[in-house]
């Protein structure tokens, strides 16, 4: 007797917050490309989350623009530059949609009406302990109601597909959590199973360290675009801090960001060959800057012309994301049915 295995449904989101970067895609993009082929694959721009932040990010714009005398964007224009920036990267990058529903959060409602009715059992305290809304609360981010229910959204971003299967950093493992509560609270309150209770899916990613030696992020200011090239390119990887050490010096290449970041992509025989020239002196950091330029260009070259190529077709772009947008609504009423009917709703 054959027993057929059963796919799993992965769900994962990327915050349209700003350019992507190579902690980014060394994070998560490159693992969720290779997941659509593992498993039914979900994949959505999470533009109502990117909400909770706009307001900052656009501020943040405006005093650049109005340093650098240029012109200032509202920040609604800010959010469609960005969802449609990272469409084009994932696309670019490798994402199927023949293989995987891609789709904006926006486009799917039932998102947000499952987020009400999961508010309406889950308690203060859960929330309350969430490391994210302390963190961001900590770094100045204005404490709305929105920040403060974001588990609650992305709890409702996993269950209304009902995902066994999330990709996520470590750093994200008490969202999953916290999901798995909601998910239990629901169904102990109205004495049905209509959700699972979703895994997370832990990648062997490396930290990625940013040009100032922190883990690269957009908060900090620290990263390198995926599709930077040329001068941006070049300026970006130039301000990677290094020590004080001379050309003539030896230098170790395990605390050094400019061989962290060349490690990524170089092969193994080619950083041992780097370390090795690292540990006998003679070797300067401008040097393996010019080498990290020339593996970064290198790496992306295929996808940053095949992105050039989308950004003329804007509406093919918008014809993929509304095609997800129909894919993952039908999966997302067939739960609202099941919801509402253990509600008691209409």
């Amino acid at each position: 007797m054959t027993i057929s295995s059963v796919k799993p449904r992965i769900l994962s989101g990327v915050q349209p917050s700003g350019k992507l970067h190579l902690g980014n895609y060394f994070g998560a993009i490159q693992n969720h490309i290779a997941l659509q082929d593992q498993g039914e694959a979900f994949y959505f721009i999470a533009d109502y989350h990117a909400l909770t932040t706009l307001k900052s990010v656009a501020q943040s714009e405006a005093d650049r623009a109005k340093k650098s005398r240029q012109p200032t964007r509202t920040a609604a224009e800010i959010l469609r530059a960005n969802v449609r920036d990272v469409a084009l990267d994932y696309l670019a990058l490798g994402l199927d949609p023949s293989k995987a529903t891609f789709y904006r959060q926006s486009d799917v409602p039932e998102v947000t009406e499952l987020a009400w009715i999961l508010g309406t059992v889950t308690g203060m305290g859960l929330l309350e302990r969430a490391h994210s809304y302390k963190d961001k609360r900590d770094k100045g981010i204005e404490a709305t109601v929105g920040l403060f229910t974001y588990p609650v959204l992305m709890a409702a971003d996993i269950l209304i597909v009902r995902a066994d299967q999330v990709p996520v950093g470590k750093d994200q493992v008490q969202h999953l959590e916290m999901t798995r509560d909601m998910a239990g609270y629901f169904n102990n309150a109205y004495g049905q199973t209509i959700f699972p209770e979703p895994r997370e899916l832990l990648s062997q990613a490396p930290v990625v360290p940013g040009t100032d030696g922190q883990k690269m992020s957009k908060s900090y200011g620290n990263t390198i675009e995926i599709f930077a090239e040329g001068k941006a390119l070049q300026s970006a990887v130039a301000g990677i801090k290094t020590d004080s050490r001379t050309v003539e010096e030896p230098k170790d290449p395990a605390t050094c960001n400019v061989f962290a970041l060349y490690s990524l992509f170089a092969s193994p025989e080619e950083r041992e060959e780097m370390a090795n020239r690292y540990r006998a002196g003679g070797l300067g950091y401008g040097t393996v800057k010019a080498a990290l330029v020339q593996k970064i260009d290198q790496h992306f070259s295929t996808a940053r012309e095949r992105r050039k190529e989308l950004a003329k077709r804007p509406d093919e772009v918008e014809d993929i994301l509304q095609a997800g947008a129909r894919r993952a609504r039908e999966e997302a009423q067939k739960t609202m049915e099941l919801v509402r009917s253990a509600c008691g709703l209409r």
